[in-house]
């Protein structure tokens, strides 16, 4: 029996971060905006089904300078700076509405 050839695909999209952001493994902190993501999977394919399985991950940085990086980075780190950003809106709505109101003055 022959090997199946090895089939791919890469899916594009945006994220966004409304506070500065560090992605573990690398020491430099970016910017809010709105990022590239590039995810590409391998297909897994049986006699029953198809599934996919993620092989890589890239978020291209957009440099002030002109220059642009695709940076490798894990998914699951990457949902970790998601939630903290979201986090962040959390604390931040939190803290407003805690503020004594004048009449309580």
């Amino acid at each position: 029996m022959g090997r199946l050839p090895i089939v791919s695909r890469t899916n594009t999209s945006l994220v966004t971060f409304v506070h500065p952001f560090v992605l573990a493994g690398y020491a430099d902190e970016l910017p809010p905006g709105s990022y590239e993501l590039f995810a590409e999977d391998e297909v897994m394919q049986s006699l029953s089904f198809t599934a996919y399985r993620r092989t890589a991950t890239h978020l291209l940085i957009k440099w002030d300078t002109g220059e642009s990086e695709l940076r490798p980075i894990d998914h699951r780190d990457l949902e970790m700076a998601l939630a903290q950003d979201r986090a962040c809106k959390t604390i931040q709505k939190s803290e407003a509405a805690l503020s004594p109101s004048k009449d309580l003055k």
